[in-house]
């Protein structure tokens, strides 16, 4: 098998700029073998125009709603928005499945590698079957009266059984805290073990309302839904506090949005986990936050405690496009002080850490095969605007 050779403009390992005069040798099939200075590479070193890369991780991605694209207006709010879920998102199947192989080549397109993916159903299994990408499929699980907590974890469990057929990694993961009964998390909670356990986590001020006060934007929700509140008592506490100990078996943690997250809700949460030796990170979509809520996370006060960031593209249903290089450039315009090396660091090695694929995917080191991709049209200063990505191998 012979080997390939690549320079580009800089070299991006995972973690760090490793500069112009760096050469990567791949094999033909995209494993790395080396990282040699120019002067140690000899002749045949094919050009490119661009900072070169491990692939993009997806951190957090909902395919079986990629039908939904443009059905949902922007700035709706969350529980409205999902409330536009629940009651539109019932489509032909082929329909769906269609949707769902456009938005994988589109992800393909967008130099991504692996997708944290989010599955209510079994449509997507067909898709992930093919290999394409790699897949961690989080099952989702929501049920918030007690009464359907068995029926709801039997259904979960079928789904589980479709994607543990076609040799991808799985785990079951509650959808929010506002959308999980006590009942429903006592049956999942054994089979976290070992897992990426994900959850939505305080993407609206109303989630932190309601298990302060029993009050809010949910309560109508439900209501308009014909769900029953008298099971519910308000822990007196933000959501984060009154449901993370119940991650405690996770052996990483990914929760996602936390657009409305505290610092105190930070500082329980790092202490829980480490107390329980898990790993946690923290998912920004932030494309889809200014979607539904118009609002962006507090990322400088995840920086100051050195959270693990990473990067998701929520679904089409609350974004334009399923695109890493947009939500780090939305980052970008929204922080301009944040180094590209970090974020970059964001959307790849992290990533792939949180999904546990670090031992193939993530970033450029012997023996690894994370997909190489190219950023293309960086201004000087390593600015974005105009930036785009390919697929090198």
């Amino acid at each position: 098998m012979g080997f390939l050779q690549f320079s580009g403009q800089d070299l991006f390992d995972g973690n760090q700029f490793l500069g112009p005069n760096q050469v990567l040798i791949t094999n033909e099939e995209g494993q790395v073998e080396a990282i040699l200075p120019r002067s140690e590479a000899g002749e045949e070193i094919l050009e490119v125009p661009g900072i070169l890369s491990p692939g993009f991780v997806n951190a957090h991605c909902h395919l079986e709603l990629s039908h939904m694209k443009g059905r949902i207006p922007e700035h709706t709010g969350l529980p409205e928005f999902i409330l536009k879920i629940v009651n539109e998102r019932h489509h032909p199947e082929e329909e769906i499945r269609e949707a769902i192989a456009q938005a994988e080549a589109q992800m393909m397109q967008e130099g991504i590698v692996a997708v944290g993916d989010i599955s209510n159903n079994h449509l997507t299994a067909a898709q992930k079957a093919k290999q394409n990408l790699a897949y961690y499929t989080f099952v989702e699980i929501s049920g918030w009266k007690p009464e359907i907590a068995e029926p709801r974890f039997s259904n979960a469990q079928k789904v589980m059984e479709q994607f543990r057929g076609i040799i991808t990694a799985a785990s079951f993961s509650p959808h929010a805290p506002y959308s999980v009964s006590r009942e429903l998390w006592e049956m999942m909670m054994p089979h976290f073990e070992g897992n990426t356990v994900t959850i939505h986590n305080q993407e609206t001020p109303a989630e932190n309302e309601l298990f302060q006060k029993g009050s809010g934007d949910f309560v109508q929700m439900y209501q308009a839904m014909n769900i029953d509140q008298a099971h519910f008592t308000p822990t007196g506490k933000n959501s984060l506090p009154s449901y993370f100990p119940q991650l405690q078996k996770a052996k990483n943690v990914l929760l996602v949005h936390n657009t409305n997250t505290s610092e105190a809700d930070m500082d329980f949460a790092t202490a829980t986990a480490k107390a329980n030796q898990q790993s946690l990170y923290y998912a920004l979509c932030v494309n889809a936050n200014l979607y539904i809520e118009n609002a962006l996370p507090p990322i400088e006060l995840l920086r100051s405690k050195n959270a693990n960031i990473v990067l998701g593209t929520d679904s089409l249903s609350s974004n334009h496009q399923l695109s890493i290089l947009e939500e780090v450039k939305t980052i970008a315009r929204n922080f301009p002080s944040i180094p590209l090396a970090e974020m970059l660091q964001w959307a790849t090695n992290n990533g792939a850490k949180a999904l546990q694929m670090d031992a193939a995917l993530g970033s450029i080191a012997p023996g690894k095969k994370p997909g190489i991709i190219v950023l293309e049209n960086v201004e000087p200063g390593k600015n974005l605007n105009q930036a785009t990505v390919r697929r090198l191998i």
